[in-house]
């Protein structure tokens, strides 16, 4: 293995983190102090239409130029929506689920982190 395949490793570890980072949370409480800064980032970079620097960081490494789309266009999306991956790029809508949906789910999972800390504080 590469280092740009380690970098494509780290890049898809992050959006895991960033798609479920806040269960961890329930078991680990301080961890929401990195989640949730990644959780900004990663619905901005959708937001804002941009490419992550670990996309450009993998292409350098790879010797060629950043292609465009990015990580999710170029290993997610084919997996997940393969007709829109056929157009290489994420539209604008997508780009925007992606985001809510990222922000969505952790408030939710923080309510419930929330809802339960509150709950044992009663408790004790």
């Amino acid at each position: 293995m590469n280092i740009a395949e380690l970098v494509v490793l780290l890049h898809f570890a992050f959006i895991a983190f960033v798609a479920a980072g806040g269960l961890l949370a329930l078991r680990w409480p301080r961890i929401m102090w990195i989640h949730l800064p990644a959780v900004a980032w990663g619905a901005w970079v959708q937001f804002a239409d941009w490419i992550c620097p670990l996309t450009y960081l993998e292409d350098w490494l790879r010797g060629g130029a950043p292609e465009t789309g990015g990580f999710i266009t170029r290993y997610l999306m084919p997996i997940i929506y393969p007709e829109i991956a056929q157009e290489g790029v994420l539209t604008p809508t997508v780009r925007m689920v992606l985001g809510f949906s990222a922000l969505g789910v952790n408030v939710v999972v923080y309510g419930f982190v929330l809802w339960r800390w509150k709950r044992r504080r009663k408790d004790a």
